[in-house]
């Protein structure tokens, strides 16, 4: 192997922005080059539905943590800071000894949902610090205790706690004291599409010597035990005396990969083993299918069993022992790695390696500084380079064929009868089969995709990779993920669920942010949504009065009752989110097609479909019922969702939650060059004027000569009221965003709902009930994804009602300022989240040891799911780098460009 070009910038790189935009300009698709190897091995696979073969469907018990060390996985795998190629079948990363844990830290550890005071919960700090979209340069750090891992600890305290403490955290033990823990920092860099260099930098933090071992791992996912593919890949030792003896090395030999080689530099000791289930030492079997298990590596390393590994030197994993007696305190070692298709030679780690680790490095600064707006401050631009750091390590492979984990695998044990019974668990998904890269929530709590958790990753993913960001949207629509009858799906505990129809809104967002010029894109996602938008009709509208149900809708629990549970016969509930949902769809529609509509005339009749439907949605939320009652309450100036009595009555659940802000999102401006480019759909608006008043009333325009016209569920009126409430600080208004609940109920809301006594009170923090698990809560807390929606859509009514319409921030009494300006606030407060304030600290970090002034803590910004409606303190799922990873788009928002679509974006 020479070091001949290996970090030379593609030859086309003077064409683009930067090398790294060369880059993605020649792999704009999954299957590019520069696409197959990145992050996109698990964090977690160990407790995950799909690999969940149970009876009662409690995956996290079927294959806990202990078990994943020594079981094989079937359909993925899982490890720290680690890489794969996008079919998953060859994976590299790191384990590590600190000599005196129980087995190797190989995985991330936490509390399984049932373990959690708070619901599942990871008990690890680890940060993704840095990455480019195409993973030529992606660095990543872990924080290793030097002491005896608290596992059990960790696992009793919780258990000892409930629902109104705080969660146990591994800070709380003591056990990272006067920084007693080693920083693991991991950096890889691409020579090439399939030539990676990584570089392990163990760093002892303490104030006293201490040891490890470090044992990077190389190893094929088991695809030969299952019955389906009699094939088995290999992993083999090299002679060292080809490569100068100055390294090991060996080679990965894969029927469809080809033929690997990875090379550590030094001599550590190599180990071999199968990765195969030990029978015999977790199910008491009387032998193993191989001789040498998966957890043979921990057996050599931990307990010195000689006969665990494999001395031919060959196997299906195997590891790179590193054994560092002693690491002073605050020095540093390294260790070096190359993973590529080219054979090895005395310069693998030549002075091309350091040139190609600095080259990467280099040109992701160049990449970020075409992508974050000049007018950052250093601060800004950092918290958006870790929120696109936090979405890129996110991409991960998902592989998961229901109906062939439905039916079982040939030779292996028949499932449970019971999961295939009525009610079984995505029994009508046999049809999806994924085996993709996709953008997921979280990669410890959230190992899966959520459908609208990913439509807001994606419009902060288009940033950095649009073409990835528009092929997750157009994934989800596929024939293999979307449901037949056209339901998208939620996610893997139960596709079934339903979450609310962002993915207009987010193939439109996307459509903008990557320069609005890619109609086929939005033509494909189109088609497919149409699909989708028939589905919500047909399912979630049951009596045709354009009012919908649609269950919890992501929000957990925001209601008085559990919304996704089964109403006794003959009850409705009319959802004032659902509703509002449905009017955003439409209108999102509705933008989509007048676009498209300006080059493909055949769209404009599809256009007026949706003008029809959201004027009808817009009608029903105003009036409906034998006994007119609306979800519009004019007393208290607040949308309500309605429960439907079997004899016709109905009764308003009169809580101010986000479900009664929802219908603020509805609104779209229509330019004035659709009056002459789209006659079918002036002609229709025009007759709707003369015939059908009623529906027309949301139009907030007085002619069709020229005028922009702007489509709202809500009139100024109603938008006046409800802003007086979101910008209250006693109500919805937080130092950080707006709550999901009205601050009022700090004294408890009761309410008689059906014979029964019902109440909710606010809770700015963590869920002090067990709905929905208890590990979220939209009671109080304020969560990005909703107020990011809510400033979109105060802007768009002010593109249309102008400066001149003014609100008072905060209510009452505050200035009066623009309906953008308060937008303005809504971003600004969200971003205060990660911003040092003038104690010098992140509220974000709340007061947990993140908040320490010590640099080692205070550098790195941990983006959690939701944050805590008073302090600001993040809470729930504490690496979710994806709908939080909005920040960034809100930082960035600036730059996209205005393209020449038909409607004010």
């Amino acid at each position: 192997m020479t070091t001949a070009g290996r970090h030379a910038q593609p030859a086309e790189a003077n064409q683009h922005r930067s090398a790294e935009h060369a880059r993605l300009a020649e792999s704009p698709s999954a299957g590019g080059p520069w696409r197959l190897w990145g992050p996109y091995l698990s964090g977690r696979q160990w407790g995950t539905v799909r690999e969940d073969y149970s009876t009662d469907g409690d995956a996290w018990a079927y294959l806990p943590f202990e078990q994943a060390g020594a079981r094989a996985y079937r359909w993925g795998e899982d490890g720290l800071g680690g890489i794969c190629d996008r079919f998953g079948f060859l994976n590299l990363s790191i384990a590590l000894w600190n000599g005196k844990d129980p087995f190797l830290k190989e995985r991330l550890f936490g509390l399984t949902n049932g373990e959690g005071n708070h619901g599942e919960d990871a008990k690890e700090y680890w940060w993704a610090l840095d990455g480019t979209p195409s993973h030529s340069w992606m660095s990543w750090l872990y924080r290793y205790p030097q002491a005896e891992y608290p596992y059990e600890r960790l696992r009793r305290e919780n258990a000892a706690r409930g629902r109104e403490d705080r969660e146990f955290e591994l800070a709380d033990t003591g056990i990272l004291d006067q920084n007693r823990f080693f920083d693991i920092k991991v950096d890889y860099a691409k020579a090439g599409p399939d030539d990676i260099c990584a570089v392990i930098t163990v760093t002892n933090n303490g104030p006293d010597a201490a040891g490890i071992d470090v044992i990077p791992q190389v190893w094929f996912r088991n695809t030969w035990a299952w019955g389906t593919d009699d094939r088995t890949p290999s992993i083999n030792a090299m002679d060292p005396g080809l490569i100068g003896g100055r390294s090991r090395a060996v080679e990965c030999i894969h029927g469809f990969l080809g033929r690997y080689v990875v090379v550590a530099q030094g001599t550590p000791q190599v180990l071999f083993c199968q990765n195969e289930t030990n029978s015999v030492a977790l199910f008491g079997a009387k032998e193993n299918r191989a001789s040498y298990t998966k957890d043979g590596i921990n057996q050599r390393v931990v307990h010195g069993d000689t006969t665990a590994v494999d001395p031919a030197g060959h196997g299906t994993k195997a590891a790179f022992w590193y054994h560092f007696e002693s690491i002073a305190a605050g020095a540093s070692v390294t260790v070096r790695l190359r993973l590529s298709a080219d054979e090895p030679d005395s310069d693998t780690f030549g002075t091309g390696f350091a040139a190609v680790l600095a080259d990467r490095r280099q040109e992701a600064d160049e990449f970020y500084a075409t992508v974050l707006p000049q007018r950052l401050s250093a601060e800004d631009a950092n918290i958006a380079r870790r929120a696109f750091a936090g979405l890129l390590w996110g991409k991960q492979l998902y592989r998961y064929d229901v109906r062939r984990w439905l039916a079982g695998d040939p030779g292996e044990p028949v499932p449970p009868p019971q999961r295939a019974e009525s009610g079984g668990r995505n029994l009508t998904w046999e049809h999806l089969s994924l085996a993709d890269v996709i953008s997921m929530p979280d990669e410890w709590e959230y190992p899966w995709f959520a459908s609208w958790d990913l439509a807001f990753q994606c419009v902060a993913l288009a940033h950095v990779d649009p073409a990835f960001a528009k092929d997750q949207l157009l994934l989800l629509c596929r024939e293999w993920a979307m449901h037949p009858n056209g339901q998208l799906p939620a996610y893997e505990w139960a596709f079934s669920d339903v979450n609310p129809p962002v993915h207009a809104w987010a193939a439109w967002q996307v459509f903008l942010v990557a320069g609005g010029t890619d109609v086929d894109f939005l033509t494909r996602v189109c088609t497919k949504l149409l699909l989708n938008f028939s589905w919500w009709v047909n399912n979630k509208d049951a009596d045709g009065s354009n009012l919908f149900e649609g269950g919890f809708l992501g929000m957990d629990n925001i209601g008085l009752f559990d919304r996704s549970g089964v109403l006794p016969p003959g009850y409705r509930l009319e959802e004032s989110d659902a509703t509002s949902w449905m009017a955003v769809f439409c209108l999102n529609m509705l933008q989509i097609c007048l676009e498209l509509a300006m080059t493909v005339p055949a769209w404009d009749d599809i256009a007026t479909k949706f003008l029809e439907h959201f004027l009808s949605i817009a009608k029903a939320s105003r009036q409906f019922g034998s006994q007119e009652v609306t979800l519009w309450d004019p007393v208290d100036g607040f949308y309500y969702d309605v429960l439907v009595h079997p004899d016709g009555t109905h009764q308003r659940l009169q809580v101010r939650s986000m479900v009664g802000l929802l219908p603020i999102l509805a609104v779209a401006t229509v330019s004035p060059a659709v009056w002459s480019k789209l006659p079918d759909f002036s002609a229709r608006l025009a007759w709707l004027r003369r015939r059908r008043p009623d529906l027309a009333e949301p139009l907030l325009s007085d002619n069709t000569s020229g005028e922009a016209m702007m489509l709202s569920l809500v009139d100024q009126g109603a938008l006046n009221r409800l802003a007086a409430r979101i910008f209250d600080e006693s109500e919805f208004l937080s130092s950080y965003g707006i709550r999901s609940l009205s601050a009022s109920y700090r004294t408890p809301y009761a309410t008689d709902v059906d014979g029964k006594q019902m109440s909710i009170d606010y809770e700015p923090g963590e869920s002090r009930s067990g709905l929905f698990g208890g590990n979220s809560n939209w009671r109080g807390p304020v969560w990005f994804p909703v107020n990011v929606l809510l400033a979109d859509a105060f802007r768009r009514h002010a593109g249309y009602l102008g400066q001149s319409v003014t609100i008072p921030v905060p209510s009452p009494g505050g200035p009066q300022v623009p309906l953008d300006q308060a937008a303005d606030l809504i971003d600004d407060r969200l971003a205060d989240l990660f911003r040092r304030g003038p104690d010098g600290r992140r509220p974000s970090d709340g007061h947990r040891i993140e908040a320490s002034p010590d640099r080692l803590w205070a550098d790195h910004i941990t983006f959690s799911e939701y944050f805590d409606g008073d302090t600001g303190e993040g809470l729930g799922a504490s690496h979710q780098t994806g709908w939080t990873a909005l920040i960034a788009h809100l930082l960035c928002r600036p730059m996209m460009s205005e393209g020449s679509s038909t409607v004010n974006r």
